[in-house]
C-alpha cells in the first residue's frame, strides 16, 4: 500500500534521519517536507513546501497525508526569546495537529523529550509537556510521542557542553540499568527508524515511548 507522509523539521538532527528513511522506503511513495528553507535534496518522492509557519491556514489544503511527523524544535542558544521558543516548540506542532484533525489525518508522530512535564519548573520540560498534553486532547486516531534522552548524531552546529556530555555518557551509559535505562543516550537514527516502524502499524490510541522503549522498537 502506498503511503504519503508529511515531515516538519526535516533539516534537523532527527528530521534529516527520518527524511532519509522515508525516501528510501518502498512503503511511502510521497514525502512532503514543510520548512523555512529548501533542503537542496533531489528525489522524485520529495515535495517541499516553504513556509515561515506564520499563517498555516494558507497551506491548510496541502496538510493531508497518512502520517505527519513533527520533528521541529529549537534551543535556548538559537532562540533566546522565550515567546519565540514557545512558538516553535509548542504552537507550530499544535497548529499543524489541529489542521490534521480537520483533514482527517490518521497518525501524528511527535518528537518530544524525556522528562516532558507541563508542571515542571524547567522551561524546556514544561513546554514539551504542554505540547504533549495539548496534542493528546485532539481527536487524532493515532498519536505517537517519542521521548528521547541525550541525542547522538551529527549536528551541523558545535555544542561544546553537549560534546562533553556525550563523552561522559560513553562511560555512564553501561551503568544505567533497570529503570535507569531510559536515561542512556540514544542515536538519532534509532529514533527515526522507530518512528517509521510505528507509522506502518494501524494501531489507534495514544502511545508514549521513552528512550529505552524506542530502542526496543527497532
Amino acid at each position: 500500500m502506498s503511503r504519503k507522509a508529511i515531515i516538519i523539521g526535516a533539516s534537523g538532527l532527527i528530521g534529516s534521519e527520518l527524511l532519509s528513511v522515508l525516501l528510501h522506503s518502498s512503503a511511502y511513495t510521497e514525502v512532503i517536507a514543510l520548512g523555512r528553507k529548501p533542503l537542496n535534496i533531489q528525489n522524485q518522492k520529495l515535495k517541499e513546501i516553504i513556509t515561515d509557519f506564520s499563517n498555516l491556514s494558507e497551506i491548510k489544503d496541502k496538510i493531508k497525508a497518512d502520517a505527519i511527523f513533527c520533528c521541529i524544535g529549537t534551543t535556548r542558544a538559537k532562540t533566546p526569546d522565550l515567546n519565540n521558543y514557545r512558538k516553535i516548540d509548542h504552537d507550530i506542532p499544535i497548529q499543524i495537529a489541529k489542521i490534521a484533525v480537520e483533514n482527517q489525518v490518521q497518525q501524528y508522530h511527535l518528537v518530544s523529550a524525556l522528562g516532558a512535564n507541563a508542571k515542571s519548573s524547567n522551561f524546556y520540560s514544561k513546554i514539551k509537556g504542554e505540547t504533549e498534553d495539548d496534542l493528546k486532547a485532539l481527536n487524532i486516531p493515532a498519536i505517537h510521542i517519542y521521548q528521547p534522552s541525550l541525542l547522538r548524531g551529527n549536528r551541523k552546529e558545535k555544542r561544546v557542553a553537549e560534546k562533553i556530555a556525550l563523552v561522559l555518557m560513553k562511560v555512564i551509559d553501561p551503568l544505567l540499568i533497570g529503570p535507569l535505562k531510559k536515561y542512556r543516550s540514544i542515536k538519532t537514527l534509532v529514533i527515526a527508524l522507530a518512528m517509521y516502524q510505528q507509522s506502518l502499524k494501524e494501531d489507534q490510541g495514544i502511545f508514549t515511548y521513552p528512550s529505552d522503549i524506542i530502542k526496543e522498537i527497532v
